[in-house]
């Protein structure tokens, strides 16, 4: 069974920095390529960050270039999202997802695996 669990979610003044886990389990981690999306009440899910396992290759949606950080612990199964300098703009639901490599478009989000999502307040 394929299973994606994100921690790490919290309340943070802006400024301030949170670190998201996705732990994986189920499908070959190194054949796929994972990424973090997100969803703000009232608007739609858009992609914050992904990476392939297999190369290390990274996406970057333009407002979070320079805050925050995808990477992979390969020998944990897990990818974190480092968020600094947190602005309340980026408060949403963040969702960890799943793709074969082979179907991995940068900047898309679809995913063929979801997790159950973890919640960022970021406070003014």
């Amino acid at each position: 069974e394929v299973q994606l669990v994100e921690s790490g979610g919290g309340l943070v003044q802006a400024g301030g920095s949170l670190r998201l886990s996705c732990a994986a389990s189920g499908f070959t981690f190194d054949d796929y390529a994972i990424g973090w999306v997100r969803q703000a009440p009232g608007k739609e899910r858009e992609g914050v960050a992904s990476i392939s396992i297999k190369d290390g290759s990274t996406y970057y949606e333009d407002s979070v270039k320079g805050r925050f950080t995808i990477s992979s612990d390969n020998a944990k199964n897990t990818v974190y999202l480092q968020m600094n300098n947190l602005e309340p703009e980026d408060t949403a639901v963040y969702y960890c997802a799943a793709v074969d490599w082979t179907n991995w478009v940068p900047g898309e989000i679809d995913y063929d695996y979801w997790g159950q999502g973890t919640q960022v307040t970021v406070s003014s």
